[in-house]
């Protein structure tokens, strides 16, 4: 169900999309640079189509009636239409940060939000790339607005709106943007880090529109020009092709840790618990890679430096 609005502001969307996406390819493939293959491609739009069919049959159910009870019951009314929008974007930023942070750092919920992430490519239709199974929570973090007196049908158009933003950030083609603007807002460069596998860039930069979250909370992180970004996840899909082992895979990989021999506790956290963390020690997750990642250095720096000719001098 879309308000009046939003379905001509979908509308108007997609030649946009069409005309931006159609001239990545043309000039990716003119220079030689091949930012686009079909399979990748046509894994993005079917797995956004699958999404787009789930948003729309939950729409009502979830999104419209809990907010539209939610907001019956609101405690704050914004007289000025102009705060009342600017307030609207902030807040709602704000609430996806706190959402696509949870997806990272809680394993039931990355193995939705992993599917966005198992491209090796990253161009526009990457943006498209959808967390399949996310319109079945993504309406509890909205709830909060509306009791705040924010309009369910202003919350679902504020969403499209950086949306479309969030879609926009997803190319190699922008390399940086200016420096004011980089300490505001999530620029192409941020958002190629937040899609890299790198151990120095896992986890990081979670914004949609500001990157001003990821900075005040810990987990902004600059591009770096001596680690080049490499995309996808840090144990690769093999050329998945099946839409069933792109989205369920993970669902897969936690069910085999529940059947493992442990305590009912153990078996919770491997729910709970960030990507990656294991009961053994035998995976790792981000922050315990980085943590090993910098001891290797630090050991390898020492050596070096007992090897020198000048050490004890």
């Amino acid at each position: 169900m879309h308000s009046v609005r939003e379905s001509w502001f979908l509308l108007l969307s997609i030649p946009f999309y069409a005309i931006l996406i159609g001239a990545e390819i043309i000039l990716s493939n003119w220079q030689q640079r091949k930012f686009y293959t079909l399979k990748d491609t046509f894994q993005n739009v079917y797995l956004t189509l699958i999404n787009a069919g789930l948003d729309a049959l939950l729409r009502w159910a979830f999104y419209v009636s809990v907010l539209a009870w939610a907001w019956q019951r609101h405690f704050v009314q914004i007289e000025n239409v102009y705060l009342y929008w600017f307030a609207l974007f902030i807040l709602e930023d704000f609430t996806f940060y706190i959402e696509h942070r949870i997806d990272h750092y809680c394993r039931i919920f990355w193995a939705v939000h992993v599917t966005h992430h198992s491209s090796e490519e990253f161009n526009l239709t990457t943006g498209f790339r959808s967390s399949v199974l996310q319109p079945v929570y993504r309406f509890i973090y909205f709830v909060p607005l509306a009791f705040l007196g924010f309009h369910p049908l202003d919350i679902v158009f504020m969403y499209s709106i950086t949306q479309t933003y969030g879609i926009l950030v997803h190319t190699k083609y922008i390399d940086k943007m200016p420096r004011w603007f980089e300490a505001i807002f999530v620029s192409p460069s941020h958002h190629r880090v937040h899609h890299a596998s790198n151990t120095i860039y896992l986890d990081k930069n979670m914004g949609m529109c500001l990157i001003i979250w990821d900075k005040l909370f810990g987990t902004f992180q600059e591009e770096v020009k001596e680690v080049p970004v490499k995309y996808g996840l840090t144990k690769p899909l093999n050329n998945a092709w099946h839409p069933a082992k792109i989205i369920f895979h993970e669902w897969q990989s936690i069910g085999k840790d529940m059947r493992k021999k442990i305590s009912f506790g153990m078996r919770l956290k491997y729910l709970f618990m960030p990507p990656g963390w294991s009961h053994d020690g035998s995976t790792k997750t981000a922050k315990e890679m980085r943590q090993e990642e910098k001891k290797s250095k630090f050991k390898s720096e020492n050596q070096k430096l007992r090897e020198s000719p000048t050490f004890g001098f």
